[in-house]
Parts: C-alpha cells; sequence; structure tokens
C-alpha cells in the first residue's frame, strides 16, 4: 500500500497471529464493525487483476471464501460494483451469487439469490451498437465487448489502435449529437454507454435497501468509471479507496489487488469490534 495508508494510525493490541504484511495494514479509521458497514467492491483492476482480455479474468484462490465470509459477517452488506452486467459477474464467481451492482448502475440484485432489481435504462440503441462495434475492425487486437446496457472496446492487445478508436467514436457521437451516450474511457477501454446511469446512481440506490441501509458504506474501486462512486462516499458517512494510483477525493490507496485482497482478509482476523472516528 502506499505511504500515506501505511501512515494511518493502527490498533496498538493487534496480536502478533492477527497481524497483517506490512504493505497491508489495518488503521483503526478503516475498520467499522463489519455488521454496521457496507462494503462495495469494483471487480476488474480492484479484486482481481487486470487480464489481456475480460473472459480471461480468474478468482485467486481463498478470495470466495473471503468474501462469503464478509457477506456473512456484514448481515449481507456486500456489493459488487461493476461495469460488467450481473450475468457476467455470476460467470466469473461461479458457484457464489452476491449482491451487485452491474452495468454502471443499470442493473442491481439487492441479494444474492433474489431476481435482479427491474432497471430503468433501455438497450443501447442497435443501429448505434452497430456503428460502435465496427470500430473493432480497425486493427487486430481490439476486443469488442457487447455488456447489453453498454459497449467495451478493449485495446490492451493494440494499444497503438488508442487514438484510432477514440477518433471514430468522435465522429459517431458528432453524427448523433442527442444520442443519450456517455464516453468512458478506462484503462485499454474505451466504453460507450447510456448517459444518467452510474455506478452512483447504482450505489446511491443500493443503499436505500435492506441490509445495505442505515450502514457506512466503504467502497475501493481502480479506474475513471469508480471515480463517480468515490465523489458521493463522504454524503453517505462513507470512505473511499482507490487502487494503482491516488485518485481525488479517496481516504487511501492500494498499489495493486493483490493488496486489496489482503487487506479484506486481514478484516475477517480482527474480531474486536472498531468504529470510525
Amino acid at each position: 500500500m502506499n505511504q500515506e495508508l501505511a501512515e494511518m494510525p493502527m490498533e496498538d493490541d493487534i496480536a502478533d497471529r492477527n497481524e497483517a504484511p506490512d504493505s497491508v495494514p489495518v488503521p483503526r479509521s478503516l475498520i467499522p464493525h463489519l455488521s454496521e458497514c457496507a462494503v462495495l467492491l469494483d471487480i476488474d483492476g480492484t479484486l482481481l487483476d487486470l487480464m489481456p482480455t475480460p473472459r480471461e479474468v480468474w478468482v485467486p484462490p481463498g478470495l470466495a471464501k473471503t468474501l462469503r465470509r464478509l457477506l456473512e459477517r456484514t448481515g449481507g452488506a456486500l456489493a459488487m460494483v461493476s461495469g460488467r452486467s450481473l450475468n457476467d459477474i455470476d460467470l466469473i464467481f461461479a458457484p457464489d451469487q452476491f449482491p451487485a451492482v452491474g452495468g454502471h448502475g443499470a442493473e442491481m440484485r439487492i441479494r444474492g439469490d433474489s431476481e435482479a432489481v427491474p432497471g430503468h435504462a433501455p438497450p443501447m440503441d442497435k443501429e448505434l451498437k452497430r456503428r460502435l462495434a465496427a470500430i473493432a475492425k480497425l486493427s487486430p487486437g481490439i476486443l469488442l465487448e457487447d455488456k447489453g446496457y453498454s459497449l467495451a472496446l478493449h485495446y490492451r492487445l493494440a494499444p497503438h489502435a488508442e487514438k484510432a478508436i477514440y477518433e471514430a467514436v468522435s465522429l459517431i457521437r458528432a453524427d448523433l449529437p442527442n444520442a443519450p451516450i456517455e464516453v468512458l474511457p478506462g484503462k485499454c477501454v474505451c466504453e460507450i454507454k447510456h448517459a444518467g446511469f452510474t455506478k452512483a446512481t447504482g450505489v446511491r440506490e443500493l443503499m436505500m435497501h435492506e441490509p445495505f441501509k442505515g450502514r457506512r458504506p466503504f467502497f475501493i474501486g481502480d479506474d475513471v468509471t469508480d471515480e463517480s462512486v468515490f465523489a458521493i462516499m463522504p454524503d453517505m458517512d462513507g470512505l473511499a479507496f482507490s487502487v494503482g494510483r491516488r485518485a481525488k477525493g479517496v481516504a487511501g490507496h492500494f498499489d495493486a489487488p493483490d493488496d486489496v485482497r489482503q487487506f479484506l482478509a486481514h478484516l475477517l482476523d480482527d474480531e474486536r469490534d472498531a468504529t470510525l472516528p
């Protein structure tokens, strides 16, 4: 973890057997009692390491157990907050199903064993999708990902195509000035989604429902798409943490997903009540 987070106050009486590695300290201010908080987690680049293509991500050993235990300890108030669809999230974590905000706020499931809350976002226009999909033909290595409510152009395997991709998207937007779409630049990905729906709008709605209602959230995310959630955490008396960079409005940041995974596991090792200042 970064120096700022490493220097935050520590519990004085952490038993040796419960001490986390030096790179994953557990400051008192980060740990509301798990029965009082809501744990909100981005997936790609936060919980899971980024891979050349979205289908190559995998759940490291031990993470599924950690998430199941956190879900239990929070009384069900743990949720994934992702640009991926709910179906895609379930495929990644199968056989587990977790509460989730999917599709950048276009989809939501309050409990892991429940149906999705009816969404308000319409699917993207087919003609718009067709034109955007054609951009993937600009260069080998550009991968098109149709998420239903959004469309992503991944170019991790074709970084040289970044400029051409954004220029092509800009031309399409110029032809369709009234189209209700938003372009989200990410880590080697250009995502196009419906305007008006963000991870923040999804989190706000999620926090209105039990078992999340009335809890103090903390959110961990890594990318530009997570910044909308960083911005609303103070409104909920919550905290935000970024991964791989120091983002505006966060209380601290982790160096890499592995640090996040170790941090979450260590939360479960500390059985003592703790409250945020």
